[in-house]
């Protein structure tokens, strides 16, 4: 039951569904996330954290970038079948729709001046 919890918990925040719905479309580093959501980069780094040690999603090192990405949920059988639900729900959201019409200006490259 710890496992199931604590998927269930992570997804219960506003903030990391919507990072769930954003790693759908592409990989993400921390300042793109930030940029997407208008939050501080110390609660997009709490709110990753919380995701990928529930299963959801995984992160990967890229020179000096760590990116992320959704997870396959090999791990957990309730991560694997919420990230594959999730990518069906949601879309006529509001703020998830709000959030997807940004993602195409958002550039890491603008936002860190790499």
């Amino acid at each position: 039951m710890k496992t199931f919890l604590k998927v269930m918990k992570a997804l219960s925040d506003p903030s990391r569904v919507k990072i769930m719905k954003m790693l759908q479309t592409r990989v993400m580093c921390v300042c793109a996330i930030k940029e997407a959501l208008h939050i501080a980069q110390s609660t997009t780094s709490k709110h990753l954290k919380i995701l990928e040690g529930a299963g959801l999603i995984t992160s990967h090192k890229e020179g000096l970038w760590v990116n992320y990405t959704l997870s396959d949920g090999g791990d957990s059988p309730y991560a694997a079948s919420l990230i594959g639900n999730l990518k069906h729900w949601l879309d006529d959201d509001p703020e998830i729709m709000e959030v997807a019409e940004q993602l195409p200006q958002i550039r890491r490259e603008n936002i860190c001046g790499v």
